[in-house]
């Protein structure tokens, strides 16, 4: 399969491709969570990994394993220009699929592919690719989705009304402001 890295308009800083599984297995967060739907498991990860790759600019292929499933194909899912969702063929491996896009890709971009797999990231760090693992992605994962609730915090403290100006109107608002640059 050929995927489309590049679209045109947007200005991609890095590609990153997801094993999926191999993440919600690694991840704190979804340890403790193991006894609920997958569903919502696999949900909860579309979510936290579509703002982090809308907040940084990111392409991220989040590829999920359809091996040992009843699945019949391969199907991609568009979240949105930063994410996208692939499910392998029937009895194919993540790793598989990420070995041959890294395989066609990685010499003409730049790609991080997000597994703890130790013998994959061998297989696509002597392909051309970079390599992260797991754990150090929801290091960074986390680090992001602070700083995205800090902004929306700070967004939301300053349309909140909770300041002097917020309760005044334009017209007292521009009173003051002149009074302020004669100053």
């Amino acid at each position: 399969m050929r995927l489309k890295i590049f679209k045109v308009g947007i200005d991609i800083v890095k590609i990153i491709f997801v094993d999926a599984y191999n993440v919600i297995n690694s991840w704190p967060n979804f340890k403790n969570i193991k006894d609920l739907d997958f569903d919502i498991i696999r949900d909860k990860l579309i979510n936290v990994i579509e703002n982090y790759a809308v907040f940084n600019g990111y392409k991220i292929f989040l590829i999920f394993d359809a091996y040992n499933s009843n699945s019949t194909g391969e199907r991609k899912l568009e979240i949105s220009d930063n994410l996208s969702v692939i499910y392998t063929n029937k009895d194919e491996f993540a790793d598989t699929y990420i070995e041959k896009i890294v395989h066609n890709t990685a010499k003409k971009v730049e790609i991080i592919v997000v597994t703890s797999d130790f013998m994959e990231q061998q297989i696509i760090f002597q392909r051309g690719a970079y390599r992260m693992s797991s754990l150090e992605f929801y290091d960074d994962v986390h680090r992001v989705n602070k700083k995205i609730n800090k902004e929306i915090n700070e967004n939301n403290y300053k349309n909140s009304g909770f300041l002097f100006v917020d309760n005044l109107s334009d017209d007292i608002v521009q009173k003051l402001e002149n009074i302020r640059r004669i100053k």
